[in-house]
C-alpha cells in the first residue's frame, strides 16, 4: 500500500506504485519512491513528532501542512530517515510569515527555494558544502532540496501550469541544498551571525534564483569587484522592474546570497562584515540605467549618470557563506539573487530539532 496526504492506494509491485504517482501527478518529473504507509511512519517515528501536528499553512490556498504529508514527501524524494528533522525545519521556515510562500511559489520569476544547512547536523548527514556545490552527486543535499519542491507542489498546490506560474525557471527547482563549511575558516558561520549557537543546527531558507558563477583573478579585490559587477547587473531581480509607478526609487531592493570558496586563508584579516562593508554600497546602479530599462519611471535629468541607487537595503541582506572548492585555480564564488524585494520574502533560519537518541 502506498500512503500520501490525500488517500491510500493499493498497488501490485514497485514499478506499477511509481506509475501511478506519476498519474496521480504526484512526481516532480522524475520517479520517487513509493511512500508507503509503513515507511512513512518510520520517519515520523524518527522525528518523534505527532503525525497530525500542523507545521503551518498557506491560507490563500486553504492547505494546512502537517508532519505526515511532509513525512510522505520525504520518503518520495528518496531522503533518509535522518534527514527528516532538516525537511521539517525548513518545512516551518518556508511557511512563516516573513518568508510570504505565497509569493515566491506563485511568481513568474521562478523562485526556487534554496536550503541553508549550518550547525553540527550539515556534518553528520555529509551535506556537501565543498566542490560541486550546487552539483550532483550528494545524496543528503539532492533529495533533502527535492522533498522541499515535492512538499512545495503536493501539500502547497504550487504546481506548474496552476499556481506555479514560472515563465523560465531554473534547475534548482528541482533541488536546491547546501551546507557552510564552516570548520575550515575564521568566518562567523551564518547561523551564529543570524542569532544561533555555534553548536546549534539550523536551516535558512532562501527564495532563489539560479547561482550566478563568478571567475575572478586570485586577488581580493578582484574578487570583490567582480562579485559586484555579477551583483548588480541589469535584468536581475533586484534591478528591474516595470511595476514601480511613479516612484524615484526601485522597490525591489532585496536579498541576495554569496557563496565564496578558495583557501580560507586567502580572506586573513578580513572577516564577513568587513566584505559586505566593501560589496554593500557598490552593489548599485545609476539613476541613469534604471531610467533605460524603466525600472525607475520617468525622463532622464541632468546628473542621472552620477546618482546611483542600492539594490540591497543593508550590508546584512548579503548573506555570506564560506562554501564551495577550497581548492581553486583562479577564484571562483555564486551569486543568488532573491526572486522578490525583502518586503515581499525574506530569508528565514529555525533550528533543527534534532530526536533524542
Amino acid at each position: 500500500m502506498v500512503s500520501t496526504d490525500l488517500r491510500n492506494v493499493e498497488w501490485g509491485d514497485v514499478v506499477e506504485a511509481i506509475e501511478r504517482c506519476y498519474e496521480l501527478g504526484w512526481t516532480d518529473g522524475l520517479p520517487v519512491v513509493p511512500p508507503t504507509v509503513e515507511r512513512v511512519q518510520q520517519f515520523i517515528d524518527y522525528a518523534q513528532r505527532p503525525a497530525d501536528e500542523v507545521l503551518g499553512a498557506v491560507p490563500e490556498r486553504r492547505r494546512e501542512i502537517n508532519v505526515a504529508k511532509v513525512a510522505a514527501n520525504a520518503v518520495m524524494a528518496g531522503c533518509l530517515p535522518e534527514y527528516f528533522p532538516v525537511v521539517i525545519a525548513a518545512t516551518e521556515a518556508m511557511l512563516t510569515k516573513e518568508f510570504n510562500l505565497i509569493a515566491p511559489s506563485s511568481s513568474q520569476g521562478g523562485a526556487a527555494v534554496l536550503v541553508i544547512v549550518n550547525g553540527p547536523i550539515s556534518r553528520e548527514l555529509d551535506i556537501n558544502s565543498k566542490g560541486n556545490l550546487f552539483g550532483p552527486g550528494n545524496r543528503a543535499n539532492a533529495t533533502i532540496g527535492r522533498a522541499i519542491r515535492l512538499i512545495l507542489m503536493n501539500a502547497c498546490a504550487s504546481i506548474p501550469g496552476l499556481f506555479d506560474r514560472t515563465l523560465i525557471g531554473h534547475p534548482g527547482k528541482y533541488t536546491y541544498c547546501i551546507a557552510e563549511n564552516e570548520l575550515e575558516t575564521h568566518w562567523t558561520p551564518l547561523h551564529v551571525e543570524r542569532g544561533f549557537s555555534v553548536d546549534q543546527s539550523t536551516v535558512t531558507v532562501f527564495p532563489a534564483w539560479e547561482p550566478r558563477q563568478v571567475r575572478a583573478a586570485a586577488v581580493r579585490q578582484a574578487v570583490l569587484d567582480s562579485v559586484v559587477d555579477v551583483a548588480s547587473v541589469l535584468g536581475t531581480s533586484l534591478a528591474n522592474d516595470d511595476s514601480v509607478g511613479d516612484h524615484t526609487i526601485p522597490v525591489r531592493q532585496g536579498q541576495i546570497v554569496l557563496t565564496i570558496g578558495g583557501a580560507s586563508e586567502f580572506w586573513d584579516g578580513w572577516s564577513k562584515d568587513d566584505v559586505r562593508a566593501y560589496l554593500h554600497p557598490r552593489i548599485r546602479r545609476s539613476l541613469a540605467d534604471l531610467k533605460r530599462v524603466q525600472a525607475i519611471k520617468g525622463e532622464m535629468q541632468e546628473g542621472d549618470e552620477d546618482r546611483y541607487v542600492n539594490l540591497i537595503p543593508e550590508p546584512d541582506d548579503i548573506l555570506l557563506l564560506y562554501a564551495g572548492s577550497p581548492e581553486a585555480s583562479g577564484y571562483r564564488c555564486a551569486v543568488i539573487h532573491s526572486e522578490l524585494p525583502k518586503v515581499a520574502s525574506a530569508a528565514v533560519t529555525r533550528e533543527v530539532r534534532v530526536p533524542p537518541l
